[in-house]
């Protein structure tokens, strides 16, 4: 039991003394090995080697913690340019752009010269094909100037206000006039007479109150939803249009059928106007029964207050009774 108590008080002793540095307080340490001997009877001899090794053992209380060379390295962020180099020359040719860049203005492309066959009005404000020029809601007030081999001309749904004498001068063979839906509200007399080789003249939805003068050349004449009264057309106007075949002039104002008409036409076209009476003469020839007008096929003058019941005898030479009030 006491061996067990002073082997406890030697190890807390010696421990003490290993945290002592060697040279004069060594020599302590041998002294108290020697009275530990004498009261226990112990061979601590045993222990001297241990005791020397520790001298030997590394003072780790100089230690540091590694160094963080982490801190070191370049911190790049993502989604940034990569850093200009610090040698200004390492890319001269960049300096130099820039420098170029900064003396010498912006400049915008030239537009390429037009060919004289674009170099007209009408082909920089509307599409020309051949000889067709389309206009269609091009934003017109006027007709533009065409070119002189002109056939086909459609400028629908513009704000063309009138048509003047000098509008067509020259085109000798322009064939399709189309300006539907336009705000046309008058016409020269002679802006479509001279005109040899006109066949269709196309002017519905516009504000016509005048039918201007036709050539003899004309085949179809489309003036329906204007404001024509009877007093805005001529006297006979449609007599001597001897290759006349559509006459469409339904939605005016008319007051009668515009007789005489053409032996040529096939469908005339009435409709909406203000029509009470008819003259027995007005298709037919009420003097010679045998005459027929076998061409006239097509006579609409439904919505009309005149009653076709009461002219019984107006439509012996025509094919077909037309279309329209008959009670």
């Amino acid at each position: 039991m006491w061996a067990l108590t002073w082997l406890s008080v030697a190890s807390l002793c010696l421990g003490a003394a290993w945290a002592v540095p060697a040279g004069g307080e060594r020599r302590k340490v041998e002294k108290l090995k020697a009275e530990l001997a004498l009261y226990g009877n112990l061979d601590l001899g045993s222990y001297d080697s241990t005791l020397d090794s520790y001298g030997e053992i590394l003072d780790l209380g100089n230690y540091e913690e590694p160094y963080d060379y982490g801190d070191l390295a370049p911190k790049i962020e993502v989604g940034t340019l990569a850093p200009r180099p610090r040698d200004p020359t390492a890319l001269p040719h960049l300096a130099t752009t820039a420098e170029t860049l900064e003396l010498q203005p912006p400049t915008s492309p030239s537009p390429p010269a037009p060919s004289p066959a674009q170099g007209l009005p009408s082909c920089l404000l509307c599409l020309c094909i051949s000889t067709s020029v389309y206009c269609d809601d091009a934003d017109l007030e006027h007709i533009p100037l065409l070119p002189p081999e002109t056939t086909y001309l459609y400028a629908r749904f513009n704000r063309i206000g009138a048509i003047r004498a000098g509008d067509f001068t020259g085109l000798k063979q322009l064939k399709r006039i189309d300006l539907s839906s336009n705000s046309i509200s008058w016409a020269d007399a002679d802006a479509f007479r001279l005109l040899p080789s006109l066949q269709e003249l196309i002017l519905p939805e516009n504000r016509l109150r005048a039918l201007p003068e036709l050539p003899r050349s004309i085949v179809r004449l489309d003036a329906r939803l204007n404001s024509i009264p009877s007093a805005g057309l001529r006297p006979e106007a449609f007599r001597d249009l001897k290759q006349l075949q559509f006459l469409h002039l339904s939605d005016n104002q008319l007051d009668y059928i515009p007789a005489p008409l053409p032996e040529s036409l096939r469908s005339l076209h009435l409709q909406n106007n203000n029509i009470q009476t008819m003259h027995q003469d007005t298709f037919c020839d009420s003097h010679d029964h045998g005459r027929g007008r076998r061409l006239l096929e097509d006579v609409c003058l439904d919505g009309n207050p005149i009653n076709l019941g009461l002219f019984p005898d107006a439509y012996f030479c025509l094919p077909r009774l037309p279309t329209g009030r008959f009670s």
